[in-house]
């Protein structure tokens, strides 16, 4: 149990320095005198550099083993932690972002195959668990660690950088003294490329669209709603800014935990996390004019929720979904919609505020994720549907074969007559 634990603890302790910076980002701009659109390419690196990573690092543990490569991502993790405390321009925090992303690449694919290989059961279900909860956890603790250390305590701008790298070579240190979870011979490496079978498109389009979207809506939290909070209610409270983002992360493992408890299908629990986050995003929208904190708060707590439930159900489908032997190139390729979507709604988000108030410019990303979500919920519903007619009509054929096949020969007899009218005619 204490390799498993070990892993999983350096996943959470990474996620959580990609996301320090998301209550200091105002901070940064005014600091360093940019704009909205400046911030949320910052922001927006990180996935630009996540996917080639995800792609070229994706297969290195299959041939190097997963303790190197995570050794590796977690020293790139320090330098990424290290730039953003010596920060003295905004190209410092592109190249801070650009690390950061390099390093989540690196080590996402080595932490996934060592959560598996290290439990005892293989149990593949509580790993992608356990996966997720590093990811969520890390990107709601990274957050408010860094506001509370920004709000009262010295040197905001760099101490909860340099707490989270003494945490991350503490995590090093656990990871160097595992075993290597590796057996037996070892693979060679190859470019992991995002390819999906012609006979699951559809059926990945579909679980894609809910996971890009319940992430790009929990990218906003994690980038410019600080900005947009801080505005609306008239603080620059950090812990307080940081806080909206973190409760919205929370309640997201609080649902994937839940989750697992699961009454309905896949595609009903896609279309409950999405119907969530739509009712999450509408309230962001609305505490805007009324400048409600406790609707924020709130709205928050749904919108994460609808995330955490999406996001996990999206996942296992798709593990069903994919063939053993491409379950690498589906992953990659559903990664890659995934940090399209976010990188594409976050830097949305910049442009438009160039042109309209920050207000205007998160309620219309928002309100168009929410209708996104929406629209996805019916796709998901109408497809559980048509699925559970289709296991209705082979349980049928499999209870009763003869009414089946009485029935077939009673359209034969049909067609049959049919034909010899017509020749009689």
């Amino acid at each position: 149990m204490r390799p498993l634990l070990t892993i999983w603890a350096a996943w959470l302790v990474l996620m959580a320095g990609a996301n320090l910076a998301t209550p200091l980002y105002p901070v940064y701009a005014q600091r360093f005198g940019f704009s909205s659109l400046v911030l949320t390419s910052i922001f927006a690196t990180y996935a630009f550099v996540l996917v080639p990573a995800l792609i070229l690092f994706g297969r290195l543990s299959d041939r190097f083993g997963r303790r190197p490569v995570v050794l590796a991502g977690l020293v790139v993790a320090c330098a990424g932690l290290a730039l953003f405390a010596a920060a003295q321009s905004a190209a410092w925090l592109y190249g801070a972002r650009a690390l950061q992303g390099l390093a989540v690449g690196m080590i996402s694919g080595a932490a996934t195959a060592a959560l598996v290989e290290l439990d005892r059961r293989r149990d593949r279900r509580r790993a992608a668990l356990l996966a997720g909860l590093a990811q969520a956890g890390g990107s709601a603790a990274g957050p408010l660690l860094a506001g509370v250390l920004a709000q009262w305590a010295p040197a905001p701008r760099q101490l909860s950088f340099l707490v989270v790298l003494g945490a991350t070579l503490l995590a090093g240190a656990a990871v160097l003294t595992l075993p290597e979870p590796t057996e037996g011979e070892r693979e060679p490496w190859r470019i992991q490329r995002p390819r999906v079978p012609h006979e699951i498109r559809g059926q990945f389009g579909r679980v894609s669209l809910t996971a890009a979207t319940v992430w790009a809506a929990v990218a906003l939290y994690l980038s410019i709603v600080p900005s947009y909070a801080g505005d609306l209610l008239a603080t620059h409270n950090l812990a307080l800014l940081a806080a909206v983002a973190a409760i919205a992360l929370a309640s997201s493992c609080v649902a994937q935990v839940a989750s697992r408890r699961r009454l309905l299908s896949l595609q009903h629990d896609q279309a409950a996390g999405l119907a969530l986050l739509a009712a999450g995003l509408l309230g962001l929208v609305l505490a805007a004019p009324i400048h409600s904190l406790g609707l924020l708060a709130a709205r928050a707590v749904a919108a994460g929720s609808g995330h955490g439930v999406g996001f996990v159900s999206a996942q296992e489908e798709l593990n069903e979904l994919a063939p053993a032997e491409r379950r690498g190139e589906v992953t990659a390729a559903f990664i890659a919609c995934i940090y399209f979507v976010v990188a594409s709604a976050v830097i949305a988000t910049g442009l438009l505020d160039l042109r309209l108030s920050l207000t205007v410019s998160v309620a219309a990303v928002a309100l168009t994720l929410c209708a996104g979500a929406l629209v996805t919920a019916l796709w998901q519903l109408t497809y559980a549907s048509a699925a559970g007619h289709a296991r209705d009509s082979s349980r049928a054929l499999v209870r009763d074969p003869d009414a089946a096949g009485g029935e077939r020969q009673r359209a034969g007899l049909r067609a049959h007559a049919d034909a010899s009218r017509d020749r009689a005619a």
